[in-house]
C-alpha cells in the first residue's frame, strides 16, 4: 500500500552558486568551496547542535528543489558516461527521482553563533545551490560511513580536476581573493555537460555574485569575462 510522508524543511543553505551550472558534481570535490547553513526559526535551538562540535564531518540529507517533476522515469542518463548510456535511477545519484532528495557528506568547519539567524553551522566542500531546502542533518561516523572495500560501479573513482585553468590577471583582480581558490577548483572540474566539447562556445554562471564566462579548448580552460552577477 502506497503511503506518503511530510517532511518540515529544517534550514537552508547559503553557497556561491546561483545556478545549478557550476556546481560540483558531488560533495568534497572542491574543499576550497565555504558554505553554511542557516536554520528556520523554528529549529535555531542551540541544543538540538549539542555534541556536534566532536564531528569533523556531517551528512546533509536535502531536496532537489530545482528538480521536481510531477513523474518519473526508471532509468536516467548519468553525465558520467557523456549523457548517452542510460541506467536504472537507483544506481546513480540523478536529481531525476521518484523522491527529490539528496544526500551529501560535507566537512564541519564550525559551529557559530550570530545576532541574526542564532546557530548557524559553516562549511566546506558542499555541492548545494544557494537556497536549498535542508531536511535533516546527522554526523558522519567514520567506523560505520566509511567502508575502503567498497566498489564504485560505473563512478569508481572521482572526475578529479581534467581542466588547466587560465585566468587573465586583469580579471584575477576582479575575483574577491577570498574566492580566487575555490573559483579555480569549481572551472578545473569542468562544469560543461559532459557531452560538449565547442573549443568556440562561451559557458557563463553565477558564481559568488559574479558572471564568469569562459570557454574550453582541449584541456585549458580560459576565463573571458567576469562582471557582477544579473
Amino acid at each position: 500500500m502506497a503511503q506518503e510522508f511530510s517532511m518540515k524543511v529544517i534550514g537552508r543553505i547559503h553557497s556561491d552558486f546561483a545556478t545549478k551550472f557550476g556546481v560540483p558534481r558531488q560533495s568534497g570535490l572542491v574543499d576550497a568551496l565555504e558554505s553554511t547553513v542557516i536554520f528556520e526559526p523554528e529549529y535555531r535551538n542551540a541544543d538540538a547542535l549539542r555534541g556536534l562540535e566532536g564531528f569533523s564531518h556531517v551528512w546533509l540529507v536535502w531536496v532537489f528543489d530545482q528538480a521536481i517533476r510531477e513523474t518519473w522515469s526508471p532509468t536516467v542518463r548519468p553525465p558520467r558516461l557523456g549523457g548517452n548510456t542510460r541506467l536504472g535511477v537507483f544506481a546513480t545519484r540523478s536529481p531525476f527521482r521518484p523522491n527529490p532528495i539528496a544526500l551529501s557528506c560535507v566537512k564541519l568547519a564550525g559551529i557559530e553563533q550570530t545576532a541574526e539567524y542564532g546557530t548557524v553551522l559553516r562549511l566546506r566542500g558542499a555541492d548545494l545551490m544557494d537556497g536549498t531546502p535542508i531536511l535533516d542533518i546527522k554526523p558522519y561516523i567514520p567506523y560505520a560511513d566509511c567502508h575502503p572495500e567498497a566498489i564504485g560501479g560505473f563512478a569508481a573513482a572521482p572526475a578529479g580536476e581534467t581542466l588547466d585553468v587560465v585566468i587573465p590577471p586583469q580579471l584575477l583582480e576582479q575575483i574577491p581573493e577570498s574566492h580566487r581558490e575555490s573559483l579555480r577548483g569549481v572551472l578545473a572540474q569542468d562544469p560543461r555537460p559532459h557531452y560538449q566539447d565547442d573549443p568556440k562556445r562561451v559557458y557563463g554562471f553565477g558564481f559568488a555574485g559574479m558572471e564568469v564566462k569562459f570557454s574550453v579548448d582541449q584541456q585549458t580552460l580560459t576565463v573571458k569575462e567576469i562582471t557582477g552577477f544579473k
